[in-house]
């Protein structure tokens, strides 16, 4: 059974351009090969009708996460599991909408809780270590978009720094 905490971590960004020039990055295939500090490769694996259904994302320490998309809203956004082939996943929302002449981009992350940890040990785990260390990877990918949106340039691996669970730490 696929538990997910109520509670969540969630990043947005006020970017400088229309929601549907962002939403052109953030719907095209491969994306996170474009702005995203961690990402080693991103390829889709499953297309229907120009929507991705399921892409394969490779971090730079060699962890391979497949993401499912179950949502796709046109110049909205979407919602997607993520997590390894076989194993539990987490649920994953990205959300844009215009403001004024700018666009606000949000993802929101809903991790999965492990079923053989007691609820208040889950609870634990997510405050002192799962929402810090997501805190800051939502930040990295959204300044990631941020930059290639206003310069048109690819991001380069580790570029604000390394993360401990994404990050070849070598």
């Amino acid at each position: 059974m696929n538990k997910f905490f109520r509670l969540s971590v969630k990043k947005k960004i006020k970017l400088k351009h229309s929601t549907q020039e962002v939403w052109r990055v953030i719907s095209s295939p491969g994306n996170l090969n474009l702005f995203h500090p961690f990402c080693k490769s991103n390829k889709v694996i499953k297309l229907k009708h120009s929507i991705i259904k399921r892409d394969q994302l490779v971090y730079h320490n060699g962890l391979t996460f497949f993401r499912d998309f179950y949502q796709w809203d046109e110049t909205k956004g979407y919602k997607l599991y993520i997590g390894t082939k076989d194993g539990k996943k987490s649920k994953v929302e990205w959300k844009l909408s215009p403001q004024n002449h700018h666009s606000l981009l949000s993802i929101e992350i809903f991790p999965y809780i492990s079923a053989k940890y007691p609820v208040i040990i889950n609870y634990v785990l997510f405050f002192l270590i799962i929402k810090p260390n997501l805190k800051r990877y939502l930040l990295n990918v959204l300044n990631g978009l941020e930059l290639y949106m206003d310069r048109g340039v690819l991001i380069e691996k580790n570029q604000f720094g390394k993360h401990r669970w994404f990050s070849d730490m070598r």
